[in-house]
């Protein structure tokens, strides 16, 4: 049986994974960790845990997430996002264990009116994003075996996400402003689990970058007003612009990435956003 160890288990994705584990108990043996029993910024802790477990498969869900607050925490952003990453890294060299690294789309500097392929000029504009490129680069760096998956506009019916913000701020506001004028794709973390177990279970694997994201593109005030629709919210939705929303991070305005890659080298069935958000919308419906 296969093990895989799956870091960041209290964030978006990783409750996602412990939610399908069931579904592949019998391939595979799974061992979940978060910050407190895996500190990845701890190079020894790391180097440790792995000659313990031995997994065949490492997947980095956990990321210093906080992007305007990253503008301040420069040096902790970069603990997790880089560093953190690299130990992973060289651990999963040492071990022979294959290395999925989550990434994002705001590697880019969203200066475009096409698709973002994996080979396209990184250009991050945020200490985030920066950060969240020099992980790649050391991830490549350290091990051959490394795949990194880029996504974008994450969410789930777990944790802090877009999602959940705007239905909490529905039952309590009559009006709400949406930037309008930022483009990209919305990705169910429900999806990218998914989408990471296929790859698992692919025998040949083709290691390097992959963008996966639901799609098509849209903007935030579509996104919104998809959520209120599927809500049945009668909230009004002011479209406003960047400008009128200013943020101590600058976002990419648009990010949309290519998925023919991970399409074609993975066979993964692509889900549309709307499809996947009305389905997230029905699960907190019942929960």
């Amino acid at each position: 049986m296969k093990k895989i160890l799956i870091v960041g288990a209290n964030g978006q994705l990783g409750n996602c994974f412990q939610k399908i584990a069931p579904d592949f108990s019998s391939d595979f043996e799974f061992n979940f960790t978060d910050s407190e029993t895996l500190d990845i910024t701890n190079e020894d802790a790391v180097a440790d845990f792995f000659a313990d477990f031995k997994p065949d498969f490492c997947i980095n869900a956990s990321a210093y997430t906080a992007v305007d607050l990253a503008e301040k925490e420069e040096e902790k952003a970069y603990a997790v996002n880089a560093k953190g990453v690299e130990n992973l890294a060289v651990a999963c060299n040492e071990n022979n264990t294959t290395f999925i690294h989550i990434s994002t789309d705001y590697v880019f500097d969203g200066d475009t009116n096409i698709s973002y392929s994996e080979d396209d000029f990184t250009n991050p504009q945020s200490v985030y994003g920066a950060s969240k490129r020099k992980g790649e680069e050391l991830a490549l760096e350290a091990h051959p075996k490394t795949i990194i998956l880029r996504t974008s506009w994450l969410y789930s019916e777990f944790n802090k996400n877009f999602v959940k913000t705007m239905l909490n701020l529905f039952s309590s506001k009559d009006e709400l402003g949406i930037v309008a004028d930022q483009f990209g794709q919305p990705t169910n973390a429900n999806d990218l689990a998914e989408a990471v177990m296929k790859i698992l279970e692919t025998e040949h694997k083709t290691f390097g970058i992959f963008h996966f994201s639901n799609y098509p593109e849209t903007s935030w005030f579509h996104f919104a007003e998809k959520i209120a629709e599927f809500s049945t919210s009668t909230i009004k939705l002011n479209a406003i612009t960047t400008e009128q929303f200013p943020t101590p991070a600058k976002r990419p305005i648009r990010s949309t990435m290519s998925l023919d890659k991970i399409e074609k080298e993975y066979h993964i069935d692509l889900k549309h956003w709307e499809n996947s958000l009305e389905e997230c919308i029905e699960i907190l419906k019942e929960s």
